[in-house]
């Protein structure tokens, strides 16, 4: 059986927009708490984004892989699609590969300074090992190799530090990602050198794959029924309830991608994905909200991309914006002046009105984007 599920499409399409969303506030330090990353245990919705992403591309290898092994092209297709994504990822970090110092002048990013590791990293390397578990060991096969996975990370964080597993200072895999990596290659958003897409915090992503490509067999077997809805509904609360209650000895926790995060949060998606096909596929409920999402989930690699392109590429583009309090010439990007100018005043008493309306306007822009490749079936896959 092999129907088309427009609510998968509306699922991923929905995810890269909220992507979109939570990256490109109009300043980062005003934005509503829901926007933001749990600090370090927890889960905001800010925190779902990422792994429903991850979700996805296992529902699409569900459709995909079955070609991919009767054409005999598996290893082909699958070494190149995560080469391809790996260094599209690398080059957003090092992309324009120049910058301004603080005289003014344009001068080259080096290299020694490049973070190694990133959002589209991260992707390439679960989609890769997710696809070998599941093309080497089958359904049932890769079930037991996402468990086995989810609990030997368990056993390895306590086992790395069993006094202090679970804290930034603690966490076993900052030491072995900053032996292979460098710090230098590493994130420092934290203040010191840690990559919350490193290494060693891999394994739970790439489990993320793997549920999301056995609920993509299950509902290509199950087809459009009742059974099939109650299934994921079912599965998806006790995903919840495990995640939780796996929570009190494996804190939920993005930046490491705990076990229970992972649990977690596939509970979750499960859940909104239910409601998804039930409005979709049972009851046609479809309209402008889900044209809106799809769009974005036809080019959902490349418009993500471009997100993270675009600022990078106009922030070489500086415009005058008056004195700072010591005198200096104040500047700022296209896009800063346009949230400074226009968004901000808004609602002065609160700049995170401001903040939110760029976002919502930035997405705007990305959707049009989207939507003149999808009118002129223009879908670039990689």
């Amino acid at each position: 059986m092999n129907q088309r599920f427009y609510s998968l499409d509306v699922f991923r399409g929905a995810t890269v927009a909220l992507m979109i969303l939570v990256n490109n506030p109009g300043s980062w330090g005003h934005i509503f708490p829901p926007l933001e990353h749990a600090g370090w245990h927890g889960c905001s919705p800010t925190d779902l984004v990422f792994p429903f992403f991850l979700f996805a591309v296992g529902n699409a290898m569900a459709f995909v892989m079955p070609k991919l092994e009767a054409n005999n092209i598996f290893w082909q297709k699958v070494v190149k699609r995560t080469f391809l994504i790996f260094i599209i990822g690398l080059f957003l970090n090092w992309f324009p590969f120049i910058k301004y110092n603080d005289a003014g002048n344009l001068i080259g990013k080096p290299f020694e300074n490049l973070r190694i590791f990133g959002v589209l990293q991260r992707i390439a390397l679960s989609y890769f090992f997710a696809a070998v578990i599941v093309h080497l060991f089958k359904l049932r096969g890769a079930f037991v190799a996402g468990v086995f996975i989810l609990l030997g990370y368990w056993f390895l964080c306590v086992w790395g530090n069993p006094s202090n597993p679970f804290s930034l200072s603690g966490w076993f895999g900052t030491a072995i990602d900053t032996n292979i990596l460098g710090a230098k290659h590493m994130y420092h958003g934290e203040g010191v050198a840690f990559d919350p897409e490193g290494l060693m915090s891999t394994f739970g992503s790439i489990v993320q794959v793997i549920f999301g490509y056995m609920v993509g067999q299950y509902i290509l077997t199950k087809g459009k029924t009742a059974e099939m809805l109650n299934g994921l509904f079912v599965a998806g609360a006790v995903l919840i309830f495990t995640g939780f209650m796996w929570d009190m000895v494996f804190p939920i926790n993005k930046k490491i991608w705990t076990s229970s995060y992972t649990v977690y949060t596939t509970g979750l998606a499960l859940i909104i994905l239910s409601v998804l096909i039930y409005l979709i596929e049972f009851k046609n409920a479809n309209g402008v909200w889900s044209r809106f999402f799809d769009v974005f989930g036809k080019n959902a690699l490349f418009i993500f991309a471009m997100s993270a392109l675009l600022p990078r590429m106009l922030a070489l583009i500086r415009i005058n914006n008056g004195l700072t309090d010591d005198g200096k010439t104040k500047y700022l990007t296209p896009f800063g002046w346009f949230y400074e100018n226009l968004c901000k005043p808004i609602l002065s008493s609160d700049p995170r009105i401001g903040s939110l309306i760029y976002a919502f306007c930035f997405i705007a822009m990305m959707w049009f984007f989207a939507w003149i490749l999808d009118k002129k079936k223009i879908y670039i896959k990689v």
